[in-house]
């Protein structure tokens, strides 16, 4: 029910030259509460084509039931969320919404604001969070327009997992679960450094992920499937449905 995606990038050697690929993984959480590895593929690049071909396939592979989709503002993934996946809402990461915010600020000021940006973030009512907002947008108007320009425009994006209840927002709230997941896929392809070609990442990189996915599997469930079952009988499904149509609407716009 829950998916997030993000992308990787490597060096491979391709006619002579040595050029980036985009390596891109979905990582989702079934109805009995296991995350799993659900696919992965390497591509020239995060481009809307890109990115739809990537949810195309693993919606072909019999990928459905999804209440809500995790990853970065990535014009790529929201354009290929619309065409692939246009009932399901999406949750923009926090932590690179964080960390957008921050950047358009000036150095002095970063550092306070990203400890009031988290605080709002770990509010456990909408409207908490919401009054946050609006004290951070009137603290730092005059200072950082830009960086309050970004926290308005794509606050409600970011919150979209406020719907769920409390104990499942910290899973689906940021894509940090594959951040970290890139960055052990780095680390094993230091030793090689540059790809002899795309078959060979797709054949060495994904053997990591198999690996991770058997441990996924393996481990403790994040949520039961009783509580799973409790959760699409509750009123959360309908709110997630308004959502994705409201996201819609705004990007139609």
């Amino acid at each position: 029910p829950f998916l997030t995606v993000d992308a990787t990038y490597f060096k491979v050697r391709e006619n002579g030259r040595v050029i980036s690929k985009a390596f891109m993984i979905a990582y989702g959480t079934n109805r009995h509460g296991h995350r799993e590895i659900l696919g992965f593929d390497a591509y020239p690049n995060e481009s809307i084509p890109a990115w739809t071909d990537f949810l195309k396939r693993l919606k072909n592979r019999g990928l459905s039931g999804l209440l809500m989709i995790t990853s970065d503002a990535h014009e790529g993934i929201l354009s290929a969320i619309e065409k692939t996946f246009p009932s399901v809402p999406w949750q923009r990461c926090q932590f690179h919404f964080s960390r957008n915010i921050t950047d358009k600020a000036p150095k002095k000021y970063q550092a306070g604001l990203r400890t009031e940006l988290q605080e709002m973030f770990n509010c456990r009512k909408l409207a908490d969070a919401r009054k946050i907002r609006d004290d951070i947008l009137k603290e730092y108007q005059d200072v950082a327009e830009s960086a309050m320009t970004c926290l308005e425009e794509g606050f409600e994006e970011a919150m979209t997992v406020m719907v769920l209840p409390d104990g499942l927002r910290k899973y689906y709230r940021t894509s940090n679960q594959i951040e970290r997941l890139n960055r052990e896929l780095k680390r094993r392809s230091k030793a090689i450094g540059v790809f002899p070609n795309e078959e060979s990442i797709l054949r060495l990189m994904g053997s990591v992920l198999l690996e991770h996915h058997d441990t996924l599997v393996t481990g403790r469930a994040v949520f039961s499937e009783n509580a799973f079952n409790d959760l699409l009988k509750s009123d959360v499904p309908g709110k997630l449905l308004i959502i994705a149509e409201e996201q819609r609407q705004l990007r139609a716009a």
